[in-house]
């Protein structure tokens, strides 16, 4: 399959967490990572320590995926020779990324005119005053239209650049680098983002329930059955869900039963109706339904693919 070359593309003031997000997930023997910069040196951090930077924009000239960490301050105005950069690179099939703010350049080349776009939620106001014809979504993780994807908060580009891999190499492989990092292997894109209330009552962790749920995947479950489990009630639970991982207790039930039949199409070759036993499905008709709704294709093709 060849190395997927990602190129990361700094501009100082650069946060080096968001860059680190695409450089930890990437640092695989899939794929190749290089920081480039439009003008090559020393790179100042939002952290306050210089990075030298050799590469310039000539790096992306023969990148597969050019992910943008951030883009402050958020008036800055791009050079005509970084979105020149940009637009070739998307014209001739290199997907663009952006993490956090780095929606705000990928915003400037025009290429996401009329998009559903990812940002951090305290600058979503701002890119859609500034570009109107950008449809900015405020609380989602992360998008991924296949040819761009753009992520919400910092720590959302380590779950998009995940999907990412999802999607070049499958569920399993995915998961690998996720436990490699000991990080969640999937969280839905449509997962809200979290804000802090100041004022908020802190509520009880759902940690310990949602590894249980992930383990019994094959037990039927209700919602009144996971209440029960921690002794609250149903309202009590969807309460705590929507604040914590701001969906409703079955789409994220479902969600893992999604990821988990996709790593069995990819690692087993276990009928269909044998998988959806495993993973509270039922059936392999409820499986192939909700898989299509879920995936947009089907688990025998999602298998000829990933497998």
């Amino acid at each position: 399959m060849g190395t997927h070359r990602v190129v990361a593309l700094v501009t100082a003031p650069q946060g080096s967490f968001e860059l680190g997000c695409a450089a930890t997930v990437f640092r695989d023997e899939r794929y190749s990572f290089e920081v480039c910069t439009e003008r090559p040196g020393a790179v100042a951090t939002l952290e306050g320590f210089d990075m030298l930077v050799t590469a310039g924009l000539e790096a992306i000239g023969g990148a597969d995926t050019v992910v943008v960490p951030g883009w402050l301050p958020l008036n800055r105005e791009p050079s005509t020779a970084t979105l020149e950069a940009l637009h070739r690179a998307h014209g001739r099939g290199v997907r663009l990324v952006s993490i956090c703010s780095g929606a705000f350049l990928l915003a400037a080349t025009g290429l996401l005119d009329g998009r559903r776009v990812a940002t951090h939620w305290r600058y979503a106001d701002e890119l859609q005053r500034r570009f109107p014809a950008v449809q900015v979504d405020p609380d989602v993780l992360y998008i991924d239209h296949g040819d761009i994807a753009t992520s919400g908060g910092s720590g959302t580009g380590i779950d998009l650049c995940l999907q990412l891999v999802r999607a070049d190499h499958g569920a399993a492989y995915a998961s690998r680098i996720a436990r490699r990092m000991v990080m969640p292997p999937h969280r839905e894109g449509g997962q809200v983002q979290y804000r802090a209330e100041p004022d908020a009552a802190p509520t009880e962790s759902l940690g310990e329930l949602l590894d249980w749920a992930a383990e019994h995947l094959e037990e039927p479950m209700s919602i009144d059955d996971l209440a029960a489990r921690i002794n609250v009630s149903a309202r009590t639970l969807a309460r705590r869900f929507a604040v914590q991982l701001g969906m409703p207790p079955g789409q994220w039930l479902l969600a893992q039963r999604i990821a988990r039949t996709r790593a069995l199409l990819e690692e087993t070759d276990l009928p269909i109706e044998t998988i959806a036993t495993r993973v509270g499905l039922s059936s392999a008709t409820n499986l192939r339904r909700r898989f299509y709704a879920a995936v947009r294709t089907t688990p025998s093709a999602y298998r000829r693919a990933f497998s």
